[in-house]
């Protein structure tokens, strides 16, 4: 390999370098530290409920934001990745065709020239070889023709990969700077609740306590109204049991309670901590049926069921997409409920149900 030639390479390996440092320079995921505590002395146990409540689901919204940037950012650093690859074997193919045309070039420049051959034939010392030398000439110089062509479209081929390496890169940058601006919601509006929480005096935890249970409570007796549909409730077998999961379900169901007591933790999947779409896509991923991260891609992606038809292993979605837990049967789903608590057993009406979807069908 000549020197232009390995300049030529090592200068492409620079540019190729500068889009994988990008990406691997690109912030990760920190977290906030709690602030002083927040005391609510002059506010009901219902409006600080009510607080604490709105704060942490906006929280949730974000973090699903957070997790959709995530899932984004990592598909385009993956076609990032690919075309570096194609870019580093169009840059090694030029860099070929280029040796290759200074090949055929030499191979011509030999050959002489082509309108020579009839006085070699007539004046030459071997005339015998003449017709052969012309022909080696002619084909020198479609070679070189060829070759030329070649440099062209592969020219044409890295600058388009070029081009494409860089809208990807942009596309990344994008995701992450989405990924960032929806961490710093998330750890705002939780550090707010924390510190609401942390001023709290035992009796108002006690009562806060009490207001969670009464709800519960009454989402449990909401449940059969919500569930019935043509006369028919769901939840429970017609024989008052509650309906066995099977198949790629009962494995979900399975895992997804196995994780009860883990905490929750925003854009987690586990092994030790999930968020709510963390839990439901790791469960059925240990099915063998692997889902979209995101309870709004959930949503958007799985089949949807009535809710009358709710089986164990459905998904129920909540709010405007921005929540779900997995149905276990008997009006109960099993999530990942916010930050500070744990995957735990809830009333499946204990939210605002937006719908039923069916993973593995």
């Amino acid at each position: 390999m000549n020197v232009s030639t390995r300049g030529r390479r090592l200068r492409s390996r620079a540019a190729t370098a500068v889009f994988v440092c990008a990406i691997t320079l690109l912030p990760g995921p920190s977290y906030a530290t709690p602030g002083t505590p927040d005391p609510r002395d002059d506010q009901s146990i219902e409006d600080i409920h009510h607080e604490l409540t709105g704060l942490y689901r906006q929280a949730e919204v974000a973090t699903e934001a957070y997790d959709a940037a995530d899932v984004k950012a990592a598909a385009q650093a993956k076609r990032l990745a690919s075309l570096h690859q194609d870019l580093a074997r169009t840059e090694d193919r030029l860099a070929d065709l280029h040796d290759l045309a200074g090949a055929a070039a030499r191979t011509q420049y030999r050959g002489g020239n082509l309108d020579s051959t009839g006085i070699q034939l007539l004046l030459g010392d071997h005339p015998e070889h003449a017709l052969d030398d012309a022909a080696q000439a002619r084909q020198a110089l479609r070679s070189l023709v060829t070759v030329s062509e070649s440099r062209q479209r592969a020219r044409a081929e890295l600058s388009r990969q070029t081009d494409a390496a860089a809208v990807r890169l942009r596309e990344l940058k994008k995701a992450r700077a989405d990924q960032a601006d929806a961490k710093r919601k998330i750890e705002k509006r939780i550090a707010e609740a924390e510190r609401i929480e942390a001023g709290l005096k035992k009796e108002q935890t006690r009562k806060l306590a009490q207001l969670e249970k009464k709800e519960a409570q009454a989402a449990t007796s909401k449940w059969a109204g919500l569930s019935s549909g043509g006369g028919t409730s769901t939840g429970t077998g017609s024989d008052g049991g509650t309906p066995q999961a099977s198949g790629a379900a009962a494995k979900a169901v399975d895992f997804a309670l196995a994780q009860i007591g883990k905490p929750y933790v925003w854009g987690a999947v586990g092994p030790s901590s999930y968020d709510c779409s963390g839990l439901t896509s790791t469960a059925w991923a240990a099915a063998g049926h692997p889902i979209p991260r995101t309870s709004q891609a959930q949503w958007q992606g799985l089949t949807r069921v009535a809710l009358a038809s709710v089986q164990p292993g459905d998904l129920i979605i909540y709010y405007d997409a921005t929540h779900v837990g997995m149905y276990i049967g008997g009006g109960r789903i099993v999530h990942a409920p916010r930050p500070g608590r744990t995957v735990t057993i809830a009333p499946a009406a204990s939210m605002p149900i937006l719908g039923v979807v069916r993973p593995g069908v």
